[in-house]
This record gives structure tokens, sequence and C-alpha cells, in this order.
């Protein structure tokens, strides 16, 4: 204990300064606050030379750390020191240098009681050896844990007002955005190759359906969440996605344009990656897989309309139910209602399973005979070029986009002659990914012509549905389940009407002409 000092030090007051900055910033400086801070203290001992006062000279330097609590590096070793008997007095330009919590002051004090170490305070010149000095520096504790109070209500109103404009507030990056801090409020912008994953990631959902295809999927790819560089010049993120950070990916609200603050979604003033269209439906179907309703369960007996046929009355999917008599196995189509609350409680039931997919593949027959279905599939087809020409033009925008800005920035550098090894990361950064962009834009205005160059013709459509008898002849069971699954979204068959409502997928008839293709 310090009380218990060495022979050659008793006389003396073994003075150690302590001192503390909230931030990093401007820690960088050649003579910094915490630098000023000790000097003030350092010029407070020596006035007390005449009393026995001497200063330690090792410094107790906690930068970046708040004072709201107790664990800081330099304030440990401190009190390491003082439970050693190496110290007689500790000396902080402020008290709330020390602690801005009066429940962790009161300890700190307690402490330094038990260990016969004074405390001193240079501007406010008092310190613990008297009763005033105690309470004194209780009612400055007390104010300094308000000021601290009152600014993290200022901070928080601050976020919740700048979310309710719309501005990204701070916080770990996102994949398919990059921070801008060009002008005073730093703001997102699209990274153009990372937005085109973003969109196939999507793309990916809507088609597997369960998040874990998608992780797989994006295993195999290498895609990982996003990476960035601090202003310190370390890289962080980067880790594989797994079902928890590609279902967070799924339901960010920023990919749509928005910002969310707590339980409040507000338009954002940053571009978004994903149509409102697309990212509702990625929700909708998230939350019918949470109730667990989706498509991907296991079909052993291939029903060709599992997770397709609808109840007309319910409104619910009808579930696959195969029942065997003796070797012979009856399979049909239950509404859920029926299932859980009885037959008579549904006016729809049963339905017999081989009965309605032939109706429908006899209907998706019928397509061949119809002239108005035919110039609908062209239609359709049209329209479905249109949308992948224009998400090609969005990602050649977004592209030239970016390569403008990470122009401008590496010019910005090199008139400034910005210098240091964080800057020499940025700028070799930057190279890089100007290097990769450009040759991305090459693949993309490649793409789009021979996107161009792919319009299906009237005649394509025509030997597309003409070839339907002859491709479904030759499909396995299992690929027939697959090609009906990307033909038709939704059948519904009234029984008691005799009315069967067949509801076909945007991209039916690419999916048609593919097989097509494949199949000769």
């Amino acid at each position: 204990m310090s009380r218990n000092k060495p022979e050659e030090d008793r006389g003396r007051i073994r003075c150690a300064i302590y001192t503390r900055k909230s931030t990093e910033e401007r820690l960088d400086l050649e003579f910094n606050s915490l630098d000023a801070q000790r000097e003030a203290a350092e010029s407070f001992i020596a006035s007390q030379k005449s009393e026995g006062w001497v200063c330690l000279p090792k410094h107790y330097n906690d930068g970046g750390f708040s004072g709201g609590n107790l664990d800081r590096p330099a304030y440990n070793e401190l009190m390491k020191d003082i439970e050693a008997g190496e110290i007689d007095c500790v000396i902080v330009y402020k008290v709330d240098r020390l602690s801005r919590s009066l429940f962790d002051f009161a300890q700190t004090m307690r402490n330094f009681d038990a260990n016969g170490v004074s405390f001193v305070s240079v501007t406010q010149q008092f310190n613990t050896t008297n009763s005033m000095g105690r309470l004194t520096l209780n009612i400055l504790l007390s104010f300094a844990q308000f000021e601290r109070e009152i600014i993290s209500e200022r901070i928080s109103d601050k976020i919740a007002a700048q979310r309710q404009k719309g501005l990204w507030c701070g916080g770990q990056q996102v994949l398919g955005y990059d921070v801008d801090r060009s002008s005073t409020s730093p703001k997102l912008v699209v990274n153009a190759q990372e937005a085109e994953m973003v969109r196939e990631i999507f793309d990916s959902y809507l088609s597997l359906q369960s998040l874990l295809p998608v992780v797989q999927k994006l295993d195999q790819l290498g895609w990982a969440n996003k990476t960035w560089l601090t202003r310190k010049g370390r890289y962080k993120g980067g880790r594989p996605f797994d079902k928890c950070s590609l279902h967070a990916l799924l339901t960010n609200v920023i990919y749509a344009g928005k910002i969310r603050h707590k339980d409040q979604i507000y338009n954002g003033q940053h571009e978004p990656i994903i149509d409102a269209s697309v990212f509702d439906k990625v929700q909708t179907q998230l939350k019918e897989h949470g109730r667990g309703s989706g498509k991907r369960l296991v079909n052993r007996h291939n029903a060709l309309l599992k997770g397709l046929l609808h109840c007309p009355t319910c409104g619910y999917a009808m579930v696959h139910c195969p029942t065997k008599k003796k070797s012979k196995v009856y399979r049909y189509y239950v509404c859920q209602t029926a299932i859980k609350r009885g037959h008579n409680q549904c006016r729809t039931g049963s339905i017999p399973a081989p009965a309605i997919e032939a109706a429908v593949v006899e209907s998706l027959r019928c397509v061949v005979d119809d002239e108005g279905v035919r110039r609908a599939v062209f239609e359709q087809s049209e329209q479905l070029l249109q949308q992948h020409q224009q998400r090609h033009d969005l990602q050649l925008r977004q592209l030239t986009s970016q390569r403008s800005r990470d122009e401008a920035e590496l010019k910005r550098m090199a008139t400034e002659g910005e210098a240091g090894d964080l800057n020499d990361a940025r700028r070799q950064e930057l190279k890089t990914r100007l290097a990769k962009t450009q040759a991305r834009i090459g693949v993309v205005e490649s793409d789009f012509e021979q996107l161009s160059q792919s319009r299906f013709g009237r005649s394509d459509v025509e030997e597309a549905i003409s070839d339907f008898d002859q491709l479904w002849a030759i499909l396995r069971p299992k690929e027939r389940v697959q090609l009906m699954e990307l033909l038709v979204s939704r059948v519904q068959y009234d029984r008691f009407e005799g009315a069967l409502s067949i509801s076909y997928h945007p991209t039916a008839i690419t999916a048609l002409i593919q097989n097509t293709e494949e199949a000769a």
C-alpha cells in the first residue's frame, strides 16, 4: 500500500497524471489534447514542489475511451500501480477525465482511500483530503453525469431526425453501397459491381425459394459479405454468407431505397438497388417459409401441382396426400382447412390428383390451338426482353457513375498531395476498382448487344409451343415437376363449377423455349 512507502520516498508525494479523451479524433497531431492535459498537470505539480510533490514519469493516457465506464487500459494500469503502493496522489485536468459516472467515481474514490491515495483536479483546484473537497467533487461529478446523459439524448434525437429525412447515419456498411464522404454529411452511393451481386442474390432466392440453397450457391461463387477499408487503414467484413447474414440482407430495407429507424421506415435519399415489387415478393416468400409453407418440401411422389394448386374456397395451397390400399396408391390434393378442421368445413375438400394434373397438362397443350394466347405469349417475351434491357441499362449507368466518382477521388488526392499509408492503400484500392469497373463495363455492353440479338420472333414462339408434346414426352417425372414450377405460378379448380384457372409466370415463355432447345 502507498502509505507504507520505501524509506527513500518518505517525505515525497509521488504524483501520477491520468489523461483521457473520448474520441481518437486529432490524437495523431504532434501536440494533442492528452499532451495538453499532461502539461497542465505537470505545471501544477511543479508549483507544489516545496510540499514535496514529484511527477512520476509513467504516462497513463486513455485516448479514444469513454468516461461512462471503467473499461480503459490506462485506468486499469493506474489502479494496479496504486495497489502496488507506487502512487500517493492522482492528478487530472478535470474531474470528468477520471469518470463521468457517479457510481464509478464513488468506487474509484473508495479504492483511493483504501490505498491512502489523494485525488486532485488541476482546473477545479481541490483535493480529497478534506470533507469540502469531497462534497465539491460529488457535486461536479453529478453535473458531469448529467451532461453525459444529455449528450446521449441529443445524439439519439439527431439520429432520429436524420433518418426521418432519409439520411444514412453511419454504422456497418452493407453490400451494394459505398460511403461517399466527399461532402459534409456522408451518404450512400451504389457500388455497381456489388449491386449486381445483390440483385442476383434476390433473384436466386425467388428462384430457389429457400435460404440454404442460396447460401450454397454463394459459397460456390466465392461471394462474401461487404468488405471495406476503415479510416485506420484496416479491412473489415468479408465473412462468408450463412443463413442469418443472408436473411439480414434480404430483409434490409436499404436495398429498396428506404431507411429504418426502430419500427418506422422512411424514404431514403439514396438510390435503390432492388425494385419495390421484387423486394415485397421476397418479404412475402420469407414470411410464408417462416410459417413452414414453402414449396421446397420433399416431393417423393413427384406431384405436378404441389405448392401450385390452391383451394378456391379457402385460398390455401392444397396438400398432396397419397394413400395406399392394398398394393395400389391413390393420390389426392386436400385443402388445409379440411385437414385441420374436418371436410365439413371446406366445400372443396379433396380433388383426385391424376385428374387435375391431366387437366392442367391438357390446358398447356391447348395453348397450341389458341391464336390469342400465342399472341399474348409473344408479347410476354417482348416485355421480358425489355426488362432485361432495362436491367442492363441500370448496370451500365451505375458502373459509369462509379467510374466517374473513383476518377474524381483519385484526381482530388493527387491535387491535394495526400500522403501516408492509409491514403496509399486507398489509392491502390481505387485503381484496382477502376480496372475492374472498366472491364465490367465492357462485359455489360457485350451482353447487351447479345441480348438485343437474342430477341424471340413469332416463329420461335410457335416452334416452342408446337413442340410441347414432344418435350413433355421425353421428360422424367422430376423434370416435369420442375418445368411445371417454371411455367405455372398458381392453379385453382372449382369442382362444382368445373372452372379451371391457371396463372403463368412472367418468364414462362423463356423457360419453355430454353427447355425445348435443351431437349433438342
